[in-house]
């Protein structure tokens, strides 16, 4: 199974920390963000991995190499201009194989287990959902066993961590478009199965975020 870490953001919300600075290298203790993740991917043997960038994209391919030192495969996938999660997938697909790939966002960090997930999903996505945040009370989907709806009781929030088909893009064109637009198609022709994860997961949206997980022991995470 290959993997894909989602990197083409600005992170407008982190404000002057990325004026100069892409989102994914900003520092989470001694290491950047993004290390999270690609380490998260290398423990569960996910050892190709595409990148996709755009804003400040020769920083990050400076700073993460070809993924020797981390044991894996890197390929980036360059946007000239950002293409969104939906569009930026879809752009990297030739660069993923055949077989159904795992998704993460470059600013999520967390203790779930990758090798968890489905390497052939029941559907045409299996997506990883988390308690809600305070800053997020009112969340994405609902969960009913394994199928997820739209709307329902109670709501989770999707973790930016799912396994995808190459059929979930199948009547896509190339450019700007979000990942969870197709999602919410997919989940209403009931194509979306998931999981509910209650372990240690947190999104750096902000600076605010930022210094909260700074807080955290997460050396046990890499």
């Amino acid at each position: 199974m290959r993997g894909m870490i989602l990197a083409a953001g600005r992170g407008t919300r982190m404000g002057s920390l990325t004026d100069d600075t892409p989102k994914p290298l900003l520092r989470v203790g001694q290491h950047y963000l993004i290390e999270y993740s690609i380490r998260a991917m290398a423990k569960a043997d996910i050892r190709e991995i595409v990148i996709n960038v755009s804003y400040h994209r020769e920083q990050i391919k400076a700073a993460l190499g070809n993924g020797d030192r981390y044991g894996v495969a890197i390929q980036y996938s360059e946007e000239e201009e950002r293409l969104e999660t939906g569009g930026g997938i879809f752009q990297a697909l030739p660069l993923l194989g055949d077989a159904p790939f795992v998704v993460l966002s470059s600013d999520i960090i967390s203790e779930y287990a990758l090798e968890n997930l489905p390497e052939e999903p029941e559907a045409l996505a299996h997506l990883v959902l988390v308690d809600n945040p305070v800053f997020y009370p009112q969340g994405d989907f609902c969960l009913d066993g394994k199928q997820i709806y739209c709307s329902g009781s109670p709501m989770l929030t999707f973790s930016n961590i799912g396994v995808y088909r190459h059929a979930l893009f199948s009547e896509c064109k190339p450019g700007h478009f979000r990942l969870g637009t197709l999602l919410t198609q997919a989940i209403t022709r009931q194509q979306v199965t998931g999981e509910h994860f209650a372990g240690q997961w947190f999104n750096i949206g902000d600076a605010e975020q930022l210094n909260a997980v700074l807080d955290t022991r997460l050396e046990c995470l890499l």
